[in-house]
């Protein structure tokens, strides 16, 4: 007897395929969850970024670890200054959504109200980073040792080295988030924080998006529908117990808010309701010089702006050691989202990742000597080529770009894939031109 095997199933072997790939994507799914709920012990809400980034929990484990480190754990800057930077950096791109929701923290962590009236009303310290600030956003090229000079050697109000570095790292982190949220439209996000000023709607359960209801946030659903698609995040967790530990730290933390409202002197009069003033503050207040916007780098002008070459100075040899050495840690962390981007589960191939990567280099005057450019123009569209440099280069309101008519046929992962490329590019490179001019500051 003849037994044909071509068309034979194995039924074992396909229900432990099935199986292995549900404990996959139950494991994703926890993953998520548990990111989910520390979010929400810790600040009461989960933002809008981490939502839009939840598509992919390895990447967003490292960029939240990252954030918090920089915003909240130990360094030498004071807690209400590192907001407010990220409040100056967000406003070089009229990001709305970022100024709102750092304007809620600097008020948290006990900042003076008064400075979010506009840069003029910050200290004269805070004010001396907006010539960095507007350079490393829009020219980073042009970044040189005699910025760092001048920060670091500016009388009074002068910067430590420590706490230059600690601050740079905050602008670019900021300035590549921009990126991230005008490329997956977060900022439209901005009229629900009207009445949710930490990030989250009212009636939005982060739970829903780490059970596979991503869709929750846009919709808006009623609050009866959540309850009835909710489903249960883990056998041994009692929802109930987690609840009420969630509950009791939301007072908690309310309740310290309130007493450090009642510490604080407000000297101005007439002062609105503090989610209105917050969201529909203008970013613009934030900008001393809003003509200063990115140029091309053209080829005709490589003879005079200098070209970082990645053989002369790359993030792997000059960039890690330095920056690890000045802020501790830091190097890690950043090492950790620059190396997973390229590597997530997406339907793109290496060489497209890369082509993306290296083009967003190029367009900020970054070249890889060892890489045919050539590869560029093949592997990457024209519409998707406009869509990467509009994100990466001039990520602002008023310049909002449209995304490549080839998307509409990939998921929603794939697209934001594709973002968080650029925000991680765009990251590198601007933290490369910093950490030149702060080592060529160093050897003079």
């Amino acid at each position: 007897m003849i037994i044909c095997t071509s068309k034979m199933e194995y039924p074992i072997r396909s229900q432990c395929k099935r199986v292995q790939k549900q404990v996959m994507v139950n494991g994703e799914k926890e993953r998520v969850s548990l990111l989910f709920m520390k979010a929400l012990v810790s600040r009461g809400s989960v933002d809008a970024v981490s939502q839009q980034m939840a598509s992919h929990p390895q990447y967003l484990e490292s960029f939240l670890r990252t954030q918090h480190y920089i915003l909240h754990m130990d360094g030498p800057l004071p807690l209400p200054y590192r907001h407010y930077i990220a409040i100056m950096a967000a406003a070089r791109y009229h990001c709305s959504y970022l100024v709102c929701l750092h304007s809620a923290h600097f008020l948290r962590v006990g900042g003076d109200p008064l400075w979010l009236q506009g840069l003029e009303a910050a200290p004269p310290r805070l004010r001396l980073l907006d010539h960095i600030n507007k350079v490393l956003a829009h020219q980073p090229w042009l970044a040189t040792c005699s910025h760092i000079q001048t920060l670091l050697k500016a009388g009074e109000p002068c910067w430590s080295l420590a706490e230059l570095v600690q601050a740079v790292v905050i602008l670019a982190h900021c300035h590549s988030l921009c990126s991230f949220v005008f490329g997956c439209d977060t900022d439209s996000d901005l009229a629900h924080l009207a009445k949710s000023p930490n990030g989250t709607p009212p009636t939005f359960c982060p739970f829903d998006a780490a059970n596979g209801n991503a869709n929750v946030p846009q919709s808006l659903r009623a609050p009866s529908e959540h309850i009835t698609r909710r489903r249960s995040l883990d056998s041994s967790c009692d929802m109930v117990c987690l609840k009420e530990r969630i509950q009791k730290s939301q007072e908690e933390q309310e309740k310290r808010e309130e007493r450090l409202l009642q510490t604080q002197t407000l000297q101005q009069t007439d002062l609105e309701d503090e989610e209105e003033m917050l969201c529909l503050a203008d970013p613009s207040r934030f900008v001393a010089d809003p003509d200063f916007c990115y140029q091309e780098f053209a080829r005709r002008d490589e003879d005079h702006l200098q070209v970082l070459r990645v053989q002369d100075y790359s993030w792997e040899v000059h960039g890690f050691s330095l920056i690890n050495r000045l802020y501790s840690d830091i190097g890690h962390l950043l090492d950790d989202r620059f190396r997973s981007v390229p590597s997530l589960p997406s339907l793109h191939s290496s060489d497209l990742k890369r082509a993306i990567w290296n083009y967003i280099h190029y367009v900020l005057g970054i070249r890889y000597d060892d890489y045919d450019y050539g590869e560029v123009n093949q592997l990457l569209e024209r519409d998707l080529k406009l869509y990467i440099k509009a994100v990466a280069c001039f990520p602002d309101v008023t310049k909002t770009p449209v995304c490549p008519l080839s998307w509409t046929l990939l998921k929603a992962s794939e697209r934001i894939h594709v973002n968080l490329l650029i925000m991680e590019a765009r990251l590198q490179a601007e933290l490369l031109y910093a950490l030149r001019a702060i080592t060529r500051y160093m050897i003079a």
